[in-house]
């Protein structure tokens, strides 16, 4: 057994603390309820702040940053987490299944990635590894909570919970956080507690169609190396909440932008790599790219999925709203992105603001055939919607073309205007897929579209 197989199952006996909570969940007294969840994490910081470098536990818990500074730092952060996200549970009303979930999730996810890489180092392999040992442990910790509080959270909502934490806790470990377990475990503890708020019904087969159509693309967009690991990771979480929370029409649209998008990236890159426009690692879109493009569209789904809710409900916001709102989002996504790998393998484009002619490249230059593949990328978003949706019907899909043009423009624009001196590609996309998708509120509201 390696050192850090050996530390990952360290911190996963620590991580078994958070099912203390629940074993006392009788306990009508707050007073011993509180100390009962926070009190052992807090016996563990002070532990791990107070014990000599020489002592046998100290080799057990410590990383290589703890030995040179000769304090458990890494032991006392993840405990401190724990204890303050236990107080979200008994002070502020965050449901015990999610506070006990998370932090079982990330313990024994660290433990089952550091057992995969003593077979295989592939960084594919062993996140695949966190994700599903993670996802598996917070499962069951999640149902042993409920079953002891009483809760009546549906199996479904708690796998849901389970997958959506492990995708996300893999994805913040991959771009941001790295190994500070603490701000990845607070993290997926306040978006869960959000995902666990939201007022919507999830079934068996639901959640098994996303898990399964979802996992095939992420694969299969790592493969065919469209994706970074950090993109995959990505799309696959914002499809699993894109059909969980919306519906498959709403998947369908956004794995046409994934699918079509990441496709156009591919097309002729030797030539935009001499042309100086591909995009960087041979065109494999990563977490700020998607992120970027597709945030809006998230929004949008958690707006709709909690548009029954009261507080929701109660300022008059109806799911269409959201709908169109998405699609709007997304066609713009796609018809900017096939504008500018498509068309940027013309010569002659134009500056959008001025007509002139500029090198290809340039920042807010557009090409007639670029500008065409952008408006075909709007009508197959619309299209799909078309389809999917009985009461779209064709005033709703011209409504979304109108929308996502729009923010193809204002994409250009931005770019002519501040891309490199107030913000960046990734910022330019992000706006014009707002703009698009406010074009589609105010579109769908003005006609009164439905879905």
């Amino acid at each position: 057994m390696t050192t850090a197989v050996r530390r990952a199952g360290a911190f996963a006996v620590v991580a078994s603390l958070a099912l203390v909570a629940p074993l006392v969940v009788s306990i009508r007294e707050p007073a011993i309820a509180t100390v009962a969840a926070i009190g052992p994490f807090l016996l563990v910081v002070v532990f791990a702040l107070s014990v000599n470098d020489d002592h046998l536990l100290f080799e057990l818990f410590a990383r290589p940053g703890d030995r040179r500074d000769g304090t458990l730092y890494g032991l006392a952060g993840f405990s401190l987490a724990a204890a303050g996200v236990a107080i979200l549970s008994v002070g502020f009303g965050m449901p015990a299944h999610v506070y006990v979930g998370t932090i079982i999730l990330l313990a024994l996810g660290n433990l089952a990635a550091q057992l995969v890489r003593t077979v295989s180092t592939g960084t594919v392999v062993v996140t695949a590894g966190f994700v599903t040992g993670g996802a598996v442990a917070a499962t069951a910790a999640q149902l042993f909570t409920a079953e002891l509080s009483g809760s009546g959270v549906s199996v479904p909502e708690i796998v849901f919970l389970a997958a959506s934490g492990g995708l996300l806790a893999a994805l913040l470990r991959e771009v941001l956080f790295r190994r500070d377990d603490a701000l990845v475990m607070v993290t997926v503890a306040l978006v869960l507690w959000l995902f666990a708020s939201i007022p919507e019904e999830i079934t068996a087969t639901r959640i098994g169609v996303a898990l399964a159509v979802t996992i095939v693309l992420g694969y299969a967009s790592y493969a065919l190396e469209t994706a970074s690991l950090a993109g995959m990771l990505t799309g696959v979480l914002l499809s699993l909440l894109t059909i969980v929370l919306g519906d498959y029409g709403w998947f369908l649209m956004l794995v046409a932008f994934f699918g079509i998008g990441g496709l156009s990236s591919k097309y002729q890159y030797e030539k935009k790599r001499d042309r100086g426009i591909a995009e960087e690692n041979e065109g494999a879109r990563g977490t700020g790219n998607v992120l970027a493009n597709s945030l809006v569209a998230l929004v949008a789904v958690l707006g709709a999925a909690a548009s029954s809710h009261e507080y929701v409900s109660g300022l008059g916001v109806s799911e269409s709203v959201f709908f169109y709102a998405f699609a709007g989002a997304v066609g713009a996504a796609l018809a900017d992105t096939l504008s500018s790998e498509l068309g940027g393998l013309y010569d002659n484009p134009r500056l959008i603001t001025t007509f002139a002619v500029v090198e290809p490249g340039t920042d807010g230059a557009v090409t007639w055939q670029g500008e065409l593949a952008g408006l075909a990328g709007s009508m197959t978003v619309a299209a799909i919607a078309f389809v999917a949706f009985e009461a779209v019907g064709p005033l709703g899909a011209a409504c979304i073309v109108v929308a996502s043009a729009v923010g193809m423009t204002v994409d250009s624009l931005l770019g002519a205007t501040i891309e490199g001196r107030v913000t960046g590609n990734q910022g330019v996309n992000f706006l014009a897929t707002l703009a698009a998708a406010g074009m589609g509120v105010v579109l769908a509201s003005a006609i009164g579209l439905s879905i």
